[in-house]
């Protein structure tokens, strides 16, 4: 089994993404600043993340021509417009192709839901 790739910024990991990629990257990066300025970019299993304190919200994983813009507990989360792919027992993701796939309807509140405290996530 190949081994995880380690980083120690989210910076060197949007460096190591092709140019595609980083394009895609940057704008989803730009949409979370805005959104939810509160949390915090890391790196944690080899992928770009955003957490609030000790808990994971939101992660960023990069494959051939497109990304994957997931929430850690997107089974729980309330996706009326039906963006959210998975079968996992808590992660879901929307797969991002273009920088401008960043403005789905929808994408925000998804967001905000999975930044909420544990406590007042619901719906």
């Amino acid at each position: 089994m190949p081994r995880m790739k380690t980083y120690a910024s989210f910076d060197e990991y949007l460096q190591d993404q092709t140019t595609k990629n980083r394009a895609l990257i940057r704008a989803l990066r730009k949409f979370v600043r805005t959104r939810e300025p509160g949390l915090v970019e890391t790196v944690k299993w080899g992928n770009g993340c955003w957490v609030r304190g000790n808990e994971p919200v939101a992660y960023v994983h990069a494959e051939p021509g497109l990304v994957q813009f997931g929430f850690f507990r997107g089974s729980s989360l309330r996706d009326p417009q039906g963006l959210l792919e998975g079968s996992g027992r808590y992660v879901r993701h929307v797969k991002l192709r273009a920088p401008s796939d960043v403005r789905k309807r929808g994408l925000g509140a998804l967001l905000a839901r999975a930044a909420r405290p544990r406590s007042r996530r619901a719906g």
